[in-house]
């Protein structure tokens, strides 16, 4: 939910996380430290703890011709695959979302879309188990679910796999 109560997603399987590695946010890491499986918490987000706040500096014109015919709004491109001909200073580490489309030009918004809005998670825990050799080498538990790319390094911690 977001902070005015509107429901953004429910999940109906349980989905796997890393702590200590790169799948949660860290107070969301940081409240799960020392639950066991039955645990219900309710966390309340803010933008800074979460997707960050929403950056105007972010939101780029670009030429329409640049794009192909089927552009559509809702379509993402990786910054570094950008057509040739964008503006150079389009960070290439994100992910950009075509959020208007115009005969001359298209908006392409790099800022993730929960950006400045506070979250309230409800979470339970189904079960605790050790993390593979696998998973902690990679540092996820291969959901991803809360990062499109990564937001900053979290610290090593007990790598111990939630779901």
């Amino acid at each position: 939910m977001d902070s005015l109560g509107e429901e953004l997603d429910v999940l109906d399987e349980p989905v796997e996380f890393l702590i200590g590695g790169d799948d949660l946010f860290q107070v969301i890491e940081d409240a799960l430290q020392g639950c066991s499986a039955g645990s219900t918490l309710n966390l309340h987000i803010e933008p800074e703890q979460g997707f960050g706040e929403y950056d105007e500096q972010r939101v780029f014109l670009e030429p329409r011709a640049l794009f192909p015919d089927e552009l559509e709004e809702g379509m993402t491109f990786e910054g570094s695959a950008l057509p040739a001909g964008c503006n150079p200073d389009t960070p290439q580490e994100a992910i950009y979302t075509v959020t208007d489309v115009y005969p001359e030009h298209v908006v392409l918004d790099g800022n993730h879309p929960l950006a400045g809005i506070a979250l309230r998670l409800t979470l339970r825990v189904r079960a605790v188990r050790q993390a593979t050799v696998e998973e902690i080498g990679s540092g996820t538990a291969g959901t991803g679910f809360f990062r499109l790319a990564p937001l900053h390094d979290a610290p090593a911690r007990h790598p111990d796999a939630l779901h």
